[in-house]
């Protein structure tokens, strides 16, 4: 399947009350297939995806991009989702157009999803992915920058109703926060422990990030192996890291890993 046009193909993941349609691109290419695993409210259009697909079309590499449910142009609401929901529907997509080796880009949340796809696959014999990059990977975003962080009022608030509407600095409308989000994040921490996924780890990383702040990214450096984990930090670089030269070395890093 080609990526081309505005409409894109979809998956169908789950079943009963949990069935989704998940919106997925795929650029045909060789050699290890790239997967872009973005971030909490982004979508497979954002800047950093979208300058992606333009780099494997020049350089002749398979991409698969999608969006996770309640996200963009995918099924499902977003106030039903936690990061198990994405989970699925990341391994679904990887499961689909990309079982072979792939390279796993994670960006923000996209970082934690892509590092439990990764274990995963480990775990059920799948074989290693090729090498992740992780763009200010929030790992255990759920419990170390929300749940730790929040004032008693939104503690009270999400225990009391289930959800706490938190202003966004990226979008006009604010994000639903649920109790059942930080609940299932607890489940799927992976920062409490050694962390080795079996393949080579590049972590961009920018020092203005006030979102992921880049002591988070020491946590997870902590954790990896030494051999074969790198972190690039970007002194004046913010959360998005989508300014021309960060681009450049996003798509360095991919093509470092093959």
């Amino acid at each position: 399947m080609a990526d081309g046009g505005d409409t894109p193909a979809f998956l169908e993941v789950g079943t009963g009350t949990e069935a989704r349609r998940i919106a997925v691109r795929v650029r045909d290419g060789s050699g290890p297939p790239v997967v872009w695993l973005g971030g909490f409210r982004s979508d497979m259009g954002a800047t950093k995806a979208t300058a992606l697909d333009d780099w494997a079309a020049g350089a002749g590499r398979r991409f698969v991009r999608f969006d996770y449910t309640g996200h963009g142009q995918s099924s499902g609401a977003f106030a039903d989702c936690t990061i198990s929901t994405w989970l699925v529907d990341a391994e679904a997509v990887i499961a689909a157009h990309a079982p072979e080796r792939p390279v796993l880009i994670g960006s923000s949340m996209g970082g934690w999803v892509a590092c439990l796809a990764a274990r995963n696959r480990l775990a059920w014999g799948a074989g290693p992915a090729a090498g992740l990059v992780l763009i200010a990977p929030a790992l255990d975003f759920t419990e170390d920058l929300m749940w730790a962080q929040f004032p008693q009022s939104v503690r009270d608030t999400l225990e009391r109703d289930g959800v706490w509407m938190r202003q966004s600095a990226y979008a006009p409308e604010p994000d639903p926060v649920t109790m059942r989000l930080i609940e299932d994040g607890r489940a799927n921490r992976l920062l409490t422990g050694p962390l080795d996924l079996g393949c080579p780890v590049h972590i961009l990383q920018g020092m203005r990030d006030p979102d992921v702040p880049h002591p988070h990214a020491f946590k997870l450096l902590d954790r990896l192996p030494a051999e074969g984990t790198v972190l690039t930090l970007i002194a004046d670089g913010d959360h998005r890291l989508s300014r021309p030269q960060d681009i450049a070395r996003l798509a360095a890093a991919v093509a470092e890993m093959g």
